[in-house]
């Protein structure tokens, strides 16, 4: 009866032995590469890669599992047959992926992606582009691994007699469920755990050496998940058919505007610098824009003294794709999550590269786990000098079931930022408005009912924090000297409006605010239509930088800068401008939303096909 669990337990144990001896040969592959972060960090993804590896090996072990209970409880030679074609066809691919790996990390520098399936769609690009040498060490690991691998499969799995008996019958039978068991145990480790966020390549990633990262990321659940998403994301059927040429002629038009300006709201150009990414805060969600009455009377009072632009968009639907909108300029793409994609994200410039060249301390906080999108990793590797999230927080706190609460992420962020060299970026994600919704009470109770009733409860406890940590700011001396920037990760459903395909989803707030900004932009609004890839460009031509590092990003304070916020919606984008504004599902074919007249519509959708091209075009050459 044990047997079962016996077997289980040594295709676990193989395929984690496989995957580790994988490491040790990449890394004398690439020794220079993944010890320059020096041996302890080396010997540390041996244990940060086992929650992904369990994953993985989870997923390889389900399917031999049930051909070697077959196989002990029958006496035909077919599933002993079975059980080896089954694991050793398994163990071919494994090869061919981690030998692939780790040949090609020579010219890419980073893991295999779906990228491998566009080139062996081209075997002749294949056979151009290896040269022999390539050809030389992929023969020569794959042949290592398959004598290792084949020879602990032999001798940890051997054909073992079959006797049967009425008592051995009956035990048959008995073995059904507790084979199910163990395959739902099985599924189990391959999301992770019970946890509500399913387990993510994040959860393997500690460094910011990309190839220490890439060592400790399991290859085979690393290209899997990349070729779910590549099935995902291979939307060029759905991206508007125009003329490549004209598209980028057209868009490089719109961004040759003169770069220089003297539109400065702020004060001096090395403030200290607090991003609070504002978790689902929707434009339509806060009574300064006049949808709804009373929710947020703290962020009022700010939107009052600072500077707000109330015309700007999210640039998708999920949190990292916000993330990495805000902080590398970065426009979306339907069915994209870059922060996703290490390949590609390591690519991109981030705020914190610039200020790091002027002597700033960056840190990024979260009150809940990082792991969620790949956020962590994506920070990271952009070399945020401190990176933290709930493992960080005090254990004794009161917490939801996503995360910690606001007060106490704001409490945590004043002491990191008391406790940090200044200048410096501190960066805060917050967490309390985001489903359950099962934060505290605010002191005013719980002043909504009726649709979107337990989100807008958790906006009115959200602004009750902001309003507390401000408040607790000015008694430092660092407060002077401070720009404070409010932005949202993404929209979310109102009272005023749920429909997801509707432009006011992705309206979202972005206020400057704090003694650094020139007195005579205080109290105003910027009606500059934008998005939050525009934040970049905005804030680091304010601190007199290069804006050039984010060539998708429009300084919203140059009045020659156009204006138009692209977005993804599910399944479909959209489109903004001074006139209107409308979404469009790819599939359906069809609008979401409309406030264009006709002949308006023609040319608007004309300019998002141009610029969706163009973006797409460069996003692939990634």
């Amino acid at each position: 009866m044990l047997r079962i669990f016996r077997d289980a337990l040594l295709l676990l144990l193989f395929w984690i032995i496989c995957f580790d001896l994988h490491r040790i040969l990449f890394s004398f592959q690439h020794f220079s590469k993944v010890f320059q972060a020096g041996f302890f960090d080396w010997f540390l993804t041996f244990i940060y890669s086992i929650r992904l590896d369990l994953a993985t090996a989870a997923a390889l072990s389900a399917l031999p599992l049930i051909f070697r209970t077959i196989e002990r409880n029958t006496n035909f030679k077919l599933t002993s047959l079975l059980f080896r074609i089954v694991t050793i066809s398994l163990i071919v691919i494994l090869i061919l992926v981690q030998a692939g790996e780790t040949v090609a990390y020579s010219e890419w520098n980073h893991k295999l992606t779906s990228r491998v399936f566009m080139h062996l769609s081209n075997p002749d690009e294949v056979t151009r582009t290896a040269n022999y040498g390539m050809i030389f060490w992929f023969i020569l690991h794959a042949v290592i691994r398959l004598f290792l691998f084949i020879w602990i499969f032999k001798k940890l799995f051997k054909r073992e007699p079959n006797s049967v008996s009425i008592k051995g019958i009956l035990l048959k039978f008995i073995q059904v469920p507790i084979l199910a068991f163990t395959l739902s145990l099985f599924f189990l480790l391959m999301r992770g755990g019970w946890q509500p966020i399913p387990l993510n390549i994040d959860s393997a990633s500690f460094s910011n050496k990309s190839a220490v990262n890439d060592l400790s990321i399991n290859s085979l659940y690393y290209i899997g998940k990349s070729y779910l998403l590549y099935n995902r994301s291979e939307i060029d059927a759905y991206i508007p058919k125009v003329n490549e040429k004209k598209a980028r002629k057209e868009v490089e038009k719109w961004f040759a505007y003169d770069k220089k300006h003297d539109n400065y709201f702020l004060e001096n150009n090395r403030p200290n610098v607090v991003f609070i990414v504002l978790e689902g805060w929707s434009a339509e969600a806060i009574s300064a824009y006049g949808s709804v009455k009373g929710s947020t009377p703290n962020f009022d009072k700010l939107i009052s003294e600072g500077y707000l632009f109330n015309n700007i968009y999210a640039t998708a639907t999920t949190s990292e794709i916000g993330n990495s909108s805000i902080f590398s300029g970065n426009p979306s793409i339907p069915e994209v999550s870059i922060s996703m994609q290490p390949e590609k994200h390591r690519k991109l410039h981030c705020l914190n590269e610039d200020m790091e060249n002027w002597g700033y301390h960056s840190s990024y906080i979260f009150s809940g786990d990082l792991k969620y999108g790949n956020i962590g990793s994506y920070f990271m590797e952009h070399n945020f000098k401190v990176v933290k999230d709930e493992l960080d927080f005090p254990s004794d706190l009161p917490r939801g079931k996503l995360n910690f609460y606001d007060r106490d992420l704001y409490k945590f962020l004043l002491t990191e930022i008391n406790s940090n060299k200044k200048p410096f970026l501190q960066c805060a994600f917050t967490g309390s408005t985001h489903s359950p919704y099962d934060q505290p009470t605010a002191k005013r109770g719980r002043p909504f009912n009726g649709e979107e009733a337990d989100y807008m409860n958790s906006v009115v406890y959200a602004d009750e924090c902001i309003g507390e940590f401000i408040k607790k700011c000015k008694k430092y001396d660092w407060y002077k000297n401070t720009l404070f920037v409010f932005v949202a990760d993404h929209g979310h459903a109102t009272p005023t409006n749920v429909d997801p395909g509707s432009g006011k989803f992705y309206h979202i707030p972005l206020l400057f605010y704090g003694e650094p900004i020139k007195k005579e932009f205080r109290g105003k609004k910027n009606p500059k239509v934008g998005s939050q890839s525009d934040i970049a460009a905005t804030l680091i031509y304010q601190m007199k930088g290069d804006i050039s590092r984010y060539p998708y990003s429009k300084d919203l304070m140059n009045p020659k800068s156009p204006e138009f916020a692209f977005h993804s919606i599910i399944r479909g984008y959209g489109w903004a401008t001074k006139k209107g504004n409308f979404t469009y599902y790819m599939e359906q074919k069809s609008f979401g939303d409309n406030t264009y007249d006709e002949k308006t519509l023609k040319k608007e959708q004309q300019n998002c096909a141009y610029f969706l091209s163009t973006v797409y075009q460069d996003y692939k050459k990634l």
